[in-house]
């Protein structure tokens, strides 16, 4: 028992020693609790909503204000046709679009049957239920509500059912998971390979001694960054295609858009990727904080990217520590070329967000190896 009791305690002295595992034990788990206890929120509200108002009325007015009342849908824009809401959709600016027809108001008033569409996105099923849901409910109070002023002015009332607004899901109608999902693993698996490969293989080679043989060697530094980097970008196209590929044969997961624009895209993901591990590689001292440190990044790319959970749910600060992280650009690319066909210039955007990330991930990553090698 003495001798188990000193072994134990050996362990204890050294994990105190080493300041940075015992930071990551004490610091991961509070940081954790606090961000993700705050941010993740499946009451999907405030969903970017564009208008196709083809009525112009007092009522159309109406109606999309009372939507917008519910908090809800947030008004992001007008349309004049339904390309307009596809490529609104396409480039991720709306999840939700309410059609209106001519004469709308005019039906209402002479107490008809009056209909209006509501366009939503499934390709996140997360929140198709919500933007469903709540217009369903707000119909039905708005029916009874114009029946009642009917019946108190005219003495004649309207049935309920005569106001309704009818959902219709684009992209994924029959809002099978694996179609939403399967594209977001991409991202997803080549986060957790991407990252943790290149920092472990770093790691790996200061502890056998052999990073100091390549550093001595006629090998100059930067050929010695890329010759590291090279193969783990193969493995990252290679795992992509084997997703692709599985995701199409057995989920039927659709592939709408271009996929050399898609394979392109992806460089810059998996670059800045591959620099963060190496920013890590600089850090950490082992294998095992490399490792540590790399789930510690793996928890907020899963679940406040938009992988796990609605990004319209979580409050703005978590939103915008989302936008710091690749999958969170790269989930909208993905999902945009092979579920709604987007073309470059509607995921522009996402892709020069990137790029800027991938920059910055580049800059600190070669300060610190630089001092590592120097």
């Amino acid at each position: 028992m003495r001798r188990l009791l000193a072994i134990a305690w050996k362990e204890l002295v050294q994990l105190r020693r080493d300041r940075m595992t015992f930071g990551m034990m004490v610091g991961i788990p509070v940081i954790q609790l606090l961000v993700f206890g705050y941010a993740i929120n499946t009451d999907v509200r405030h969903m970017p909503m564009v208008v196709y108002d083809q009525d112009h009325s007092a009522e159309s007015r109406d109606l999309v204000e009372r939507l917008v009342i519910t908090g809800f849908y947030d008004v992001v824009g007008y349309v004049h046709n339904y390309e307009d809401i596809a490529r609104e959709m396409r480039a991720g600016h709306t999840h939700v679009a309410v059609v209106i027809p001519p004469r709308f108001g005019e039906a209402l008033r002479a107490g008809m049957s009056a209909r209006a569409q509501l366009v939503v996105d499934g390709s996140d099923p997360q929140t198709v239920a919500s933007a469903t849901n709540t217009a369903l409910s707000l119909g039905a109070a708005y029916a009874l509500e114009v029946a009642s002023e009917r019946l108190e002015k005219t003495g004649r009332g309207m049935t309920p059912a005569a106001l309704s607004i009818e959902p219709t899901t684009w992209y994924n109608p029959e809002l099978k998971t694996a179609i939403f999902v399967v594209p977001g693993l991409v991202g997803v698996i080549l986060t957790m390979t991407m990252l943790m490969f290149t920092a472990m293989a770093i790691v790996r080679e200061r502890e056998r001694g052999t990073l100091e043989q390549l550093i001595v060697s006629p090998v100059g530094r930067v050929e010695l960054v890329i010759g590291k980097i090279v193969p783990y970008i193969i493995i990252g196209y290679v795992q992509m295609t084997l997703i692709l590929t599985i995701g199409r044969k057995v989920f039927h997961v659709p592939l709408q858009g271009s996929l050399p624009l898609l394979y392109a895209l992806a460089s810059a993901f998996i670059a800045a990727n591959l620099a963060l591990g190496l920013f890590v590689s600089t850090i950490a001292k082992t294998q095992q904080q490399a490792m540590q440190m790399s789930f510690f990044w793996m928890l907020p790319n899963i679940l406040l990217s938009g992988f796990a959970f609605p990004y319209e749910g979580m409050p703005l600060p978590a939103q915008w520590i989302s936008q710091v992280l690749p999958l969170t650009h790269f989930l909208r690319i993905v999902r945009g070329i092979t579920l709604k066909g987007a073309v470059f210039a509607e995921v522009e955007g996402e892709f020069l967000r990137l790029l800027l990330i991938l920059f910055v991930t580049v800059v600190l990553a070669s300060v610190r190896f630089r001092k590592k090698l120097g």
